[in-house]
């Protein structure tokens, strides 16, 4: 595995499949870190993924691709209305299992941070489960800052996930 190799760019309709894929693949390994169940995300149609990649003014999903092989992504999505436009909220961090630790996810967070600043996104909000330190720390050295944990977030048969709110100011 060679990092120097990956390419991270914005996600088109082509690769609906392969977002698809990767979602599912993470579902199956952690059902807790990402809200879809595995039959949710499953039933989810071609044009329905399509429009959730699709970039537009208000929301954009990058993937890093090792060679044609998608390996991560990232979405970064705001609100069109005025008053709240200066902020973003990242969500769907995922990597493939065998680029874990690789610094993969930092180059797609990275990659979207620099897409909020230059798109004029002030401040940059994500939800990340409170049983992920590694990913904490991940956000952390990247200058997000906890500011609080929502209870009882997530629900997985029988068991509650908590999620710990971070957000990440542009302007400071």
């Amino acid at each position: 595995m060679n990092r120097d190799q990956i390419i991270v760019k914005p996600l088109t309709a082509q690769d609906a499949q392969a977002f698809k894929a990767l979602r599912l693949n993470a579902i199956s390994d952690s059902p807790a870190a990402i809200w879809p169940t595995y039959e949710e995300e499953a039933r989810t149609t071609p044009e329905a993924i399509g429009e959730r990649i699709r970039q537009s003014d208000t929301q954009i999903v990058f993937g890093a691709f090792d060679g044609s092989r998608l390996i991560g992504i990232v979405g970064l999505r705001r609100q069109p209305l005025v008053q709240v436009a200066h902020k973003a909220v990242l969500w769907g961090v995922l990597v493939d299992p065998q680029w874990r630790g690789s610094g993969v996810a930092r180059m797609l967070l990275e990659r979207a941070i620099a897409h909020a600043r230059d798109t004029d996104v002030l401040q940059i909000n994500l939800a990340v489960h409170t049983e992920n330190p590694r990913a904490q720390r991940l956000y952390q050295s990247l200058g997000f800052e906890a500011y609080g944990v929502e209870r009882r977030a997530v629900r997985v048969a029988d068991r509650f996930y908590d999620e710990q709110h971070m957000t990440l100011r542009l302007d400071s």
